[in-house]
């Protein structure tokens, strides 16, 4: 994370917090199954596999391949030598979210489909080299991480290194908290908010890219 300007560490906060509102909208709309925790669902799947009920393996099953699948159309969208990347996979994702929300407003189960896929495709924001550098929509890499700088810093090494990881999970958790009270309070018209979001920051970039490349 040295390695990121405060900028792209603020993105990453911002992102982070997209992902955890989406996620609990997810999960009260789906009633346990998660949009973006992919550990969450494997668990489930397993767990219903164990159980022998199809509705849980298929549910979990279906909501980690399609977020598989976002994963590869963000990285796809955002090839290393095109200069607007990011630009890129988040309008990929404010359509993706949109494609939800319309869909969560007509009432069809497809909605979490397109969120699904949105989250995985969100993760592509910070591609270096061919892989994922950071992962904005799950925290429990950021957390041992964030242990593992906490553990130097008790040995004598940089006291806030761990700082940008516990950003990061603040971040997310923060938007969870949003996502759930939105979500009771307007239902699934609360993914329109998320959508807006992720519109904002892309438009936010495209200014920024803009001047930076003119």
């Amino acid at each position: 994370m040295r390695r990121y300007s405060r900028t792209s560490l603020l993105l990453a906060a911002s992102l982070a917090l997209l992902a955890g509102y989406i996620d609990a909208v997810g999960f009260l709309q789906l009633g346990g199954f998660f949009v973006s925790f992919m550990s969450g669902n494997s668990t489930r799947l397993g767990v219903g596999a164990a159980l022998g009920d199809l509705t849980i393996v298929t549910t979990a099953g279906g909501l980690i391949g399609l977020f598989v699948l976002g994963v590869i159309a963000g990285v796809l969208a955002a090839p290393e030598w095109w200069r607007w990347r990011r630009v890129s996979v988040l309008a990929l994702v404010t359509t993706l979210l949109a494609v939800a929300a319309w869909l969560a407003g007509q009432g069809s189960p497809a909605s979490a489909a397109f969120t699904a896929l949105a989250m995985g495709a969100l993760n592509a924001v910070f591609q270096r080299d061919g892989d994922i550098a950071i992962g904005v929509t799950y925290m429990t890499g950021a957390l041992v991480r964030m242990g593992q700088r906490i553990a130097a810093a008790l040995r004598g090494g940089p006291v806030w290194d761990f700082a940008p990881f516990a950003m990061l999970w603040v971040s997310l958790t923060t938007g969870a908290v949003l996502g759930a009270a939105t979500y009771g309070a307007i239902g699934g018209v609360a993914l329109w908010v998320a959508a807006g979001a992720s519109a904002g920051v892309g438009a936010v970039l495209l200014a920024r890219d803009s001047r930076a490349n003119g």
